[in-house]
């Protein structure tokens, strides 16, 4: 690789996988002696993954001195969060990804996109060091739900395996992806309960969340996400859907199912993308109404 300063890119408001892939990629350049900046636009990073190696190396400003970018996660080249001016390699596992770089390295059955890095580093006879297993296996744990989601097989137990042989340490990613939690992510929590409701026999449940709910609770954007898994528990629930009011004015879409239904495609709708059974949007010049209305319509035709 000849390029002399590499800016690894997590994507807007970054998950374990997105930064886990990315504090891989940063430990293996460091020891290729190469000059690395690992950004995210985000400022206010999930607290819980702080764990990772690199955390504190973060930077939200793209240098003007590079000569290439590798963007992780990233399904769409709006949630890199910044203009890239110079060569991207893209790498992902999001069959919706739009292939924005001048190299696409995208595995759409991959479980991860830590996964899909992984192969690369296996292909290559690349040695993964403690940091770099930590940093996989997490992205690892976060997409396939604790190894409970549908793409779950037997490639995720050997990964997990060759990442757990080369002492990632999973106790500490098991804990703060699942076990951690603030106590005002636990009030915002408990008014998204509160609050939702159940449609066409209980098989759908709906999450509006507004900025009131945030301000009440003092909780955080992401903090949301996790009541919408949970509700997924309900026993008749094919369907979750959580509409979210965000500071920047924007209508955040969060969409979760099982069985044969493709969020997916409802997220498409509205410009978003995703996974067959975990999608998501953002919308800008919309209220919380108008883009239930829309929504909603889209769900009566799936389950009438």
């Amino acid at each position: 690789m000849g390029a002399k300063h590499i800016v690894l890119i997590a994507h807007i408001n970054p998950d374990a996988d997105s930064l886990g892939a990315a504090s891989a990629m940063y430990t293996h350049l460091m020891r290729l002696e190469k000059r690395v900046t690992l950004f995210c636009v985000t400022e206010h990073i999930n607290h819980r993954l702080a764990f990772l190696p690199w955390f504190d190396k973060i930077r939200h400003q793209f240098p003007t001195q590079a000569d290439l970018a590798i963007s992780f996660d990233c399904g769409a080249y709006k949630r890199l969060g910044v203009e890239v001016t110079v060569p991207l390699i893209n790498v992902d596992h999001h069959k919706s990804n739009e292939a924005y770089g001048q190299i696409n390295l995208i595995e759409t059955k991959a479980i991860s996109t830590t996964q899909v890095l992984f192969n690369a580093f296996e292909e290559r006879g690349i040695k993964i060091n403690p940091k770099m297993a930590t940093a996989l296996y997490a992205g690892l744990l976060d997409d396939s739900h604790g190894f409970l989601g549908a793409k779950t097989d037997v490639r995720s137990f050997e990964m997990a395996a060759a990442l757990t042989a080369a002492k990632a340490d999973i106790q500490a990613c098991a804990n703060a992806l699942f076990h951690q939690n603030s106590l005002a992510a636990l009030r915002l929590k408990g008014l998204m309960f509160e609050q939702m409701y159940l449609l066409h026999e209980a098989r759908v449940v709906v999450h509006r969340v507004t900025q009131e709910m945030m301000a009440q609770s003092g909780g955080r954007e992401v903090d949301c996400e996790a009541a919408l898994e949970e509700s997924m528990g309900l026993p008749h629930v094919e369907l979750a859907v959580m509409l979210r009011e965000n500071r920047d004015g924007k209508i955040k879409g969060s969409l979760r199912s099982r069985g044969d239904l493709d969020v997916e495609e409802m997220a498409k709708n509205f410009g978003g993308g995703g996974h067959f059974h975990a999608a998501g949007f953002d919308v800008n010049d919309k209220d919380l109404d108008s883009v239930y209305d829309v929504l909603e319509t889209i769900i009566q035709e799936e389950f009438r």
